[in-house]
């Protein structure tokens, strides 16, 4: 009867995630980690089991939890802000900005992670995750780029993922898993329509009401155990064709395409002791096959319309990143957690004037955490992250006279609160 209230308590929860909004994230528009104990190791732990919100990174974790209902809920803050030096020319045909600092608004979001899974027998299980992806969220008070319609320039950009996953332990310590993906995305602009000559459906630019795209993707992962020492893990999702942002089709190339990239994480655990883990993983996110991500903004707002396949973009390079994560168990069932993860940025110096309204220039995470095991069955958890300013300078590349320079800056910090319950057979 227990486990039957805890099932529907979860469920109750996914749709309560469901129709919640603001999703972010921290590693262009990823998020450092999925769940509050691999947030709090950096994102790393693609190699160990440490909940069913693991499957979220790598669906064989769950071959190696028992039933499992985990509940997160993140106060997530990111400072966004650009800086603009020197005077516009004012020359006919050129693009100036006014100079000064400005902050964007919206600093503030609170969102849940949510994952269960169920032991079918001692070597096959299944699991259900939702979560969410951003971070293209700004909300600047001005309007950056004149548009008499707006008084304020920004985009907001939120995903919503739900996950259903399959895992096996084909050979002692040995388990492969698959994941059905299904996302939900939603994008809304504002202020932008200074580029209406350049689209190529201007009704469809900005000022519109939220788009909604969806669309199915998969996810499959190993994990396996050598020795007492040793655990490596690896993943790999597919690229998610997602249908288009039919009210943004002047903006986004290929008439409002935004699909999801591509990306995969491997990873090495070293245990020299009980109480110590020592983790070392690899992810990439493969932000160049998406056009409408990767086509640089210059010179193809020259040579094509904007929402065209080949219109201007935000010119995101692909990421890589490293994380470091280092896991310490002490008596009295208390887990201590920490992290440090580095990505160089995927905005080069050129594509900054675009990016304002998208400064994701965030490249390191450190990060800490505890839980504590109050039973057997009941765990709370507690994890916090930091993500130090850093930023991005280039020219102003449509007023070339007046020198202009354009600053792009980010920090954030995050704090989570997690519940696990578990049914140990």
């Amino acid at each position: 009867m227990f486990q039957k209230k805890v099932t529907n308590l979860f469920f109750i929860l996914t749709i309560t995630a469901l129709l919640s909004t603001s999703l972010f994230a921290t590693d262009g528009y990823f998020r450092h980690g999925y769940g509050i104990k691999y947030s709090a190791l950096a994102g790393a732990g693609v190699a160990v089991p440490l909940s069913s919100l693991g499957a979220i990174t790598n669906p064989a974790v769950i071959a190696f939890v028992p039933t499992q209902y985990n509940v997160n809920l993140a106060y997530f803050s990111p400072m966004r802000q650009y800086t603009v030096e020197g005077n516009p020319s004012g020359m006919q045909g050129t693009f100036g900005l006014m100079p000064g600092t400005i902050e964007s608004d919206s600093k503030s979001f609170v969102f849940p992670t949510l994952g269960a899974s169920w032991k079918i027998n001692p070597t096959m299980a299944v699991g259900v995750t939702v979560y969410g992806n951003g971070g293209m969220n700004t909300n600047y008070p001005t309007q950056t780029f004149y548009d008499p319609n707006s008084p304020n320039t920004g985009v907001n950009l939120e995903q919503l993922f739900v996950s259903a996953t399959y895992a096996i332990e084909f050979a002692k310590n040995q388990s492969l898993g698959a994941s059905i993906m299904f996302a939900h995305q939603k994008f809304a602009a504002q202020g932008l329509a200074s580029f209406s000559p350049f689209s190529s459906d201007p009704a469809a630019l900005t000022g519109n009401a939220n788009s909604i795209s969806t669309g199915f993707g998969g996810k499959i992962g190993y994990q396996g155990q050598f020795g007492k020492m040793f655990r490596i893990g690896a993943s790999y999702q597919l690229q998610m064709v997602m249908s288009e942002f039919d009210r943004y089709a002047g903006l986004f190339a290929e008439q409002g395409g935004f699909d999801i990239p591509a990306s995969w994480q491997a990873g090495v655990a070293v245990m020299p002791n009980e109480e110590l883990t020592i983790m070392l993983d690899v992810q990439q996110i493969l932000y160049s096959q998406v056009v409408s991500i990767n086509n640089p903004f210059l010179p193809n707002l020259q040579t094509s319309m904007l929402g065209n396949n080949d219109g201007a973009g935000f010119g995101w390079e692909d990421m890589t990143i490293f994380k470091f994560g280092i896991m310490y168990k002490l008596p009295e069932m208390w887990t201590l957690y920490g992290g440090y993860s580095y990505g160089q940025q995927p905005i080069p110096e050129s594509e900054v004037l675009f990016n304002i309204i998208a400064p994701a220039v965030v490249e390191s995470h450190i990060t800490l955490g505890c839980s504590k095991s109050i039973n057997k069955s009941n765990e709370i958890m507690l994890g916090f992250m930091y993500a130090p300013a850093n930023n991005v300078t280039g020219a102003n590349p449509l007023d070339p006279p007046s020198q202009q320079t354009i600053d792009l800056q980010m920090s954030q910090f995050q704090i989570e609160l997690g519940y696990t319950f578990s049914i140990v057979q």
